[in-house]
């Protein structure tokens, strides 16, 4: 008897009225961005800091995070056709056949370009409100991954970054591309963003006097994108020109991103405590 893979045809639209579809993508990009800002409010309590620079970072970040997302997949994998017609770049359209241009809405939103816009919106932010950049990072840090995980959720729901074919019993066959059992390669990301979510919340909540500087941002960038590297090893790869590559282009954009991450979250461990020691110090001779 054959192994009875898990069938996946969901149609990514949920309503088109007049020409404005509502996808489940978007439903699942809004809902995750609601969520870490929900969290975000208690972070913000719990370091005494005012609930309006919430707002504004809301704004920032999202801004952020969708333009960098954006122009990350133009620049990163299909540069030539963008920079020949660069009105698609930010706007949901693209031009036919017949020299019209129709209503597509984004497809090609990349991850690595959304942390990088992330981080620049982050530094816009924390000059505007005076608010200090490493500080702001490492709470932002907290709840990134938790992001990344809805994100990849809207990716399953769209039935895109799939992973090859395989046997394995929890293979999905997604309809709509063809009729092959796949990793299902969408999850493996989310399931492994929201274990670092919850492991980056547990050591907020139980360690944050000792976890300063810069560790939680570390921390989170440098799994997220670990974890993104490996399971690159089993997904499809998403442009042509990365078929003759060893490692793809989300593995190369990956590496930096690790380093970085690690570097950061060593920092935080070695400052937080050498200020420990400082003021353990001035407090000896006080």
């Amino acid at each position: 008897m054959g192994i009875d893979f898990i069938h996946w045809n969901i149609d990514p639209e949920i309503i088109n009225i007049i020409g404005f579809s509502l996808r489940y993508y978007g439903i699942l990009f809004a809902g995750g961005i609601m969520l870490c800002t929900f969290i975000l409010k208690w972070i913000f309590k719990n370091e005494n800091i005012s609930l309006g620079k919430l707002d504004t970072l809301t704004i920032y970040g999202v801004v952020g995070i969708f333009v960098g997302m954006r122009l990350g997949h133009c620049l990163f994998y299909d540069p030539s056709y963008y920079f020949n017609h660069p009105l698609e770049m930010l706007l949901p359209i693209q031009l036919t056949d017949t020299g019209e241009y129709k209503f597509t809405g984004y497809q090609g939103l990349a991850s690595h370009g959304g942390a990088v816009g992330l981080i620049i919106a982050l530094i816009l932010y924390s000059k505007k409100t005076q608010e200090s950049i490493i500080n702001t990072v490492d709470l932002i840090g907290v709840v990134a991954p938790l992001g990344g995980c809805f994100i990849r959720l809207g990716n399953l729901m769209n039935s895109e970054v799939i992973g090859f074919p395989t046997n394995v019993p929890w293979a999905f066959i997604f309809e709509r591309d063809d009729n092959l059992p796949r990793h299902p390669t969408q999850l493996y990301e989310a399931i492994s963003y929201l274990s670092i979510f919850l492991l980056t919340f547990y050591l907020y909540k139980t360690n944050r006097p000792k976890l300063k500087n810069g560790f939680f941002f570390g921390i989170s960038t440098s799994l997220i994108f670990i974890a993104r590297f490996f399971i690159e090893f089993v997904k499809e790869r998403q442009v042509p020109f990365e078929e003759q590559m060893q490692l793809d282009m989300g593995q190369l954009l990956s590496i930096p991103f690790i380093l970085v991450g690690l570097g950061f979250a060593i920092y935080g461990l070695l400052k937080t405590k050498r200020d420990k020691q400082e003021n353990e110090l001035l407090t000896t001779f006080d």
